[in-house]
């Protein structure tokens, strides 16, 4: 019998509604689509910004995830 009061009991899990967690996720992602295309798209006929500074910047990045970039 005292093996039985040992024995921990589950604590309860709180309900956390999804009203308070979808703007969080839509904010979430959409900073990972932004974080992608950074990494694996800006460059060539489709960038943003002029020249090669962010290539360079996310160019471990690139390689890393497996974008070709050259």
């Amino acid at each position: 019998m005292a093996l039985a009061a040992a024995i921990p009991t589950a604590l309860p899990v709180p309900a956390i509604p999804v009203r308070q967690i979808l703007p969080y996720a839509v904010f979430a992602g959409i900073i990972s689509l932004i974080a992608l295309y950074f990494v694996g798209a800006e460059q060539g006929a489709l960038a943003v910004f002029e020249g090669t500074t962010v290539h360079e910047l996310v160019h471990d990045a690139r390689h890393l995830l497996g974008f070709p970039c050259h």
